[in-house]
């Protein structure tokens, strides 16, 4: 079907001369209300349009009321070199058509204007019927006439959700040196780009993914192409709300005749926090091929991890703790950084290891202590004075000026991954790991691994500098088909060091942790975070306990369905600054207990329910799981006395348990699902049904 709206000449001309300058990324606002000319949507959310294509989002509810969410405003603009915003196009038609593609069945409907200087917009929203609220979204622009122009950046979904009174709290996937929140309330003064190339020099990427919300509903951007994209996502807090957009620095002289195609999007609205908005992300992209594999069942496992030994450990001293490991309850054992005389050469400290022959030994000694044996690896990063760097200065990644890449942690470079000989020098090391000395999985690390620069190596032969950035991907789906050849059951951990995982990345690792977390909200957090990126089952891991709140908050792990992991020392005190990981009589006693509840219910196995509860603005923080036919729910607070909630509750009688300290707390339904409750740090409660409907 398709509508061509009618208006005559001279409101055709004023509606052409609202072409503005604007100064900030989110150009000027305009007014509320006004006459909808263009609409497309579906049962949960409509994007409607006035005559000049700003858009505004409305979100219906399950009653069918329909709640209005942000203003009209210029959302998919262009900005010319000299800084001027084209953001202002004359609708001139608009249509729909059925689509049956990779993402099932939907409508398309097209959006198309014209602006004062002759260059055209059309916007493409596609919503599929699997998808409510979540359209794709695709932008077009065609210059008709005129004089070339000379594009700066381009801007997509850029929506201002309007202020309630009640503040925002924001999901942000980019990476940061200080290692700062995912989630994090938006206040006055809020203003992160989240741009998706390098923030730092060794920390970069993420998923490109922004998100906001209040109390009510929620609005998200992103894209949804099937490389990573040097995308910038801005949540900025602005006097009406809290603005979140898609924008591209894309410099082009467009010609007429000529087009620009942004990349290809989303924008989408929910309910609660983020977490609908990243599982409808992941399901869209593995509809497009990416997706996280099945976890092998050792990826659940309990792990140790040496790191309390610090890179000076002894093979007698880590031999000597696997009898206490295995005695509480842990299966894995992990021999951390400091095996290696360097990154880059990865040839074994003879201090340590004298040969192969011992490492290969020490791996069997795992086994023989009853434990699965899994190395420490950083690839891509390489020393200074290394034979690797002698040897071969063509590996490394380079940018403009011919300056290196620096992995600030260990005073190393940065190995480019879209080149052959560094693929291939991998590729041997990991075939000898895993298919030579015997481990059964590895623990790659390093904040560098998420992303990395474009290269201009000129030995590449790159045909554009981009290629590392997008290759990176397929650098880390060697790697891991490499150790899945050599052991079908291989875990392939994946650590970057405290930065938002790069999701391109996620679909070539069976397991991730909480990866160096600075407190337990961190831990819970990206522990949402992943299941929704990875699945609501995904081997997601706590990391070491001894980094959480307290250092011994197992509670955060379990709660949420996290594999939990310690690095504690045994009979003697480890090394390292922050040295204090004696397992202590009274440590162990914790230990053990929390070993114990971990794996008697496996909760990492079960399905995570994260469209229960808001992470942001529910008190206390709450977190749900299923599993075999029961309910674990899992409330934190610093502390906690009032009422709390079971959401998700089916038919019948609930029996509740506080399954840490064993205490019979009653019972619940779903229509009664409130009680008082009384806690410090955290509550886990075990919900069973007793009696069904009727009996």
């Amino acid at each position: 079907m398709i509508t061509r709206p009618h208006f005559h000449r001279r409101g055709l001309l004023s509606l052409l001369g609202g072409t503005v300058l604007a100064a900030g990324t989110f150009g000027v606002g305009r007014a509320a209300d006004g006459p909808v000319a263009a609409q497309a949507g579906d049962g949960v959310l409509t994007i409607e349009f006035d005559t000049a294509l700003n858009s505004r989002l409305v979100i219906t509810g399950t009653e069918g009321a329909r709640t209005r969410l942000c203003d009209f405003e210029p959302s998919e603009t262009v900005t010319l070199a000299n800084g001027r915003v084209i953001d202002s196009f004359f609708l001139t038609e608009q249509k729909r058509a059925s689509v049956n593609d990779a993402h099932g069945k939907g409508v398309r409907h097209t959006i198309r204007g014209v602006s004062a200087e002759g260059l055209e917009k059309t916007v493409d929203l596609t919503f599929y019927d699997r998808y409510p609220g979540f359209p794709l979204l695709l932008t077009t622009w065609r210059l008709t006439r005129g004089e070339a122009l000379s594009i700066k950046s381009y801007r997509m979904g850029g929506h201002t959700l309007r202020a309630s009174g009640s503040g925002f709290w924001s999901w942000s996937g980019s990476t940061h040196a200080d290692r700062r929140d995912w989630v994090q309330p938006v206040r006055e003064g809020f203003d992160q780009a989240n741009f998706m190339g390098m923030n730092a020099s060794d920390y970069g990427s993420g998923t490109p993914v922004a998100d906001v919300w209040r109390p009510d509903a929620g609005v998200a951007v992103g894209h949804v192409e099937l490389t990573p994209k040097l995308v910038s996502l801005p949540i900025v807090a602005t006097a009406s709300g809290a603005s979140v957009a898609l924008v591209v620095d894309h410099a082009e002289s467009l010609k007429p005749g000529e087009s620009l195609t942004s990349v290809n999007a989303f924008v989408a609205v929910h309910r609660r926090d983020y977490y609908a908005t990243l599982d409808a992300y992941r399901r869209v992209m593995a509809d497009r091929g990416l997706a996280a594999p099945r976890a092998p069942d050792g990826a659940y496992e309990a792990i140790w991890c040496a790191w309390g030994y610090d890179r000076d450990f002894t093979v007698a001293e880590i031999e000597g703790t696997y009898g206490k490991v295995k005695s509480l309850g842990f299966e894995w054992a992990v021999l951390d950084d400091g095996w290696q005389t360097n990154e880059g050469d990865w040839a074994l400290d003879p201090r340590k290891f004298r040969s192969e022959a011992d490492m290969i030994a020490f791996a069997g000694h795992i086994r023989a202590a009853g434990l699965k044996p899994k190395l420490w690896l950083a690839p891509l990063a390489v020393d200074p004075g290394s034979d690797l760097l002698h040897d071969h200065t063509d590996m490394l990644l380079l940018d403009q000026n011919g300056a290196v890449q620096d992995v600030s942690w260990w005073n190393a470079f940065t190995l480019c991954p879209a080149y052959p000989p560094t693929r291939d020098y991998t590729q041997a090391l990991v075939r000898k790991i895993i298919g030579e000395w015997g481990y059964e999985g590895l623990k790659l690390d390093g904040q560098h691994m998420n992303g990395v620069a474009p290269c201009h190596n000129p030995a590449h032969n790159h045909a554009r500098p981009e290629e590392s950035v997008e290759k990176l991907q397929d650098f880390w789906k060697l790697v891991y088909d490499t150790a899945q050849e050599a052991n079908p059951k291989a875990v392939v951990e994946f650590c970057p060091c405290g930065t938002s995982y790069a999701f391109h990345n996620l679909p070539y690792t069976n397991q991730v942790p909480a990866s160096d977390p600075l407190s337990s909200w961190q831990v819970r957090l990206k522990g949402k975070s992943l299941k929704a990126l990875m699945g609501r089952d995904a081997a997601y891991a706590g990391d070491h306990v001894e980094l959480s709140d307290g250092g011994d908050d197992f509670a955060s792990s379990v709660g949420i369905g996290a594999v939990i992991s310690t690095k504690f020392t045994w009979p003697h005190e480890g090394r390292g600054k922050d040295a204090n990981f004696l397992l202590t009589p009274q440590r162990e006693a914790v230990w053990r207990k929390w070993a114990d509840i971990y794996n008697a219910r496996m909760l990492p196995r079960g399905r995570y329910l994260g469209e229960l509860y808001d992470i942001g603005f529910d008190k206390p923080e709450a977190h749900a799981i299923e599993k075999d036919g029961r309910l674990y729910y899992a409330f934190y607070a610093p502390h906690w006395d009032g009422t709390i909630e079971l959401r998700g509750l089916g038919r019948g009688v609930y029996r509740l348990t506080d399954y840490v300290n064993g205490v019979d707390l009653g019972t619940a339904t779903a229509d009664a699902p409130r009680l008082s409750a009384r806690f410090d740090r955290s509550l886990l409660i075990e919900a069973i049904a007793v009696r069904g409907e009727g009996e």
